[in-house]
């Protein structure tokens, strides 16, 4: 019984790593590149939260900044009823040049995050495999140095969503809004 139970472990902790490497990570990542001002334009997840709060999700302002140990402090401002809010991570970088870890004081979620491609100067596609004691999900955000992308860039972010299992009633692109724009450092 016991070692079913660990070979059914192992199992499950080789596709969760299977699952992790099956993502790819920017070539010749430049991390000081990827810093500065960033818009969200497109969010997909299949988490539970996601789909409750996607009619309400609209675009937010995100500042990435290197600290003094090289990792990356990621602040995002977004608009939430009347009210602007603001959520600081701390992104632990890795091994792997392009690829992050961060565990959500929140919500205790541990987040492997992988900048999947980017031109530094007009997008950012970012992958994050989220797990939890209640399961895991998939999240992929499209970054933009302005609030708007050609669509050749928005349809590369579907299909990259649609490669990680997700479904088209879970890739949003965030509608445009003024709202906390300002209020971003």
């Amino acid at each position: 019984m016991q070692a079913t139970l660990l070979s059914i472990l192992g199992l499950a902790l080789l596709g969760t790593l299977h699952a992790q490497d099956s993502i790819p990570v920017q070539t010749d990542f430049q991390q000081d590149k990827l810093t500065g001002r960033w818009y969200s334009i497109g969010l997909a997840s299949n988490s539970n939260w996601f789909k409750e709060k996607r009619h309400l999700m609209k675009m937010c302002t995100t500042i990435i900044s290197t600290t003094a140990e090289g990792n990356l402090e990621v602040t995002s401002t977004y608009p939430k009823g009347d009210q602007c809010v603001t959520r600081n991570s701390l992104y632990t970088k890795t091994e792997q040049p392009g690829r992050f870890s961060y565990t959500s004081p929140r919500w205790g979620s541990k987040h492997n995050i992988h900048v999947v491609d980017t031109n530094y100067e007009e997008y950012a596609l970012v992958a994050t495999q989220i797990s939890k004691n209640t399961g895991s999900s998939t999240m992929v955000l499209l970054y933009s140095r302005t609030k708007e992308l050609s669509p050749e860039r928005l349809e590369m972010f579907t299909q990259f969503s649609k490669e990680q299992g997700l479904t088209d009633d879970e890739i949003l692109i965030l509608p445009q809004t003024d709202k906390c724009m300002a209020d971003a450092a």
